[in-house]
């Protein structure tokens, strides 16, 4: 009788996983293939702005940070982890959480992001900004 009960937890539990698996296939971040014109913007610690025009194919936003941090003077480090990859400096600049609540928030033609850098489809016309703040 244990076994049995272990065996549909075993069962449900691969259901469930699968279950969500396909709803996240079917209603999470789609990418555009193809060319597209974007812009990046880099808003830093003290408020200047630095935008970035790319034209390209890639599918996700850090496909296009990788590409304009080998033909500008855009960079950018960060860690993964298990939500993606978390951007810890752009250009120089460090957002350290932990010490004082800054951060590097990304906008999508001005509206607060959704999704990571790793995440984030790219569409032809796009405006990504990265924003440093800091948390209250």
């Amino acid at each position: 009788m244990k076994n049995k009960k272990t065996l549909y937890s075993v069962i449900g539990i691969i259901l469930a996983i699968a279950i969500m698996f396909g709803l996240y296939k079917a209603f999470g971040p789609k990418a555009q293939s193809g060319s597209k014109s974007v812009t990046v913007e880099v808003v830093d610690d003290k408020g200047d702005i630095k935008a970035y025009g790319e034209k390209t194919d890639a599918e996700f936003l850090k496909e296009v940070m990788d590409e304009i941090s080998k033909t500008t003077d855009f960079s950018y480090e960060g860690t993964d982890s298990e939500y993606g990859l978390y951007i810890t400096a752009i250009n120089g600049i460090t957002a350290d959480y932990n010490s004082d609540g800054a951060y590097w928030a990304i906008y999508v033609n001005d509206e607060y992001g959704m999704y990571g850098a790793d995440q984030q489809p790219v569409a032809d016309g796009d405006k990504y900004s990265f924003v440093y703040e800091k948390a209250n």
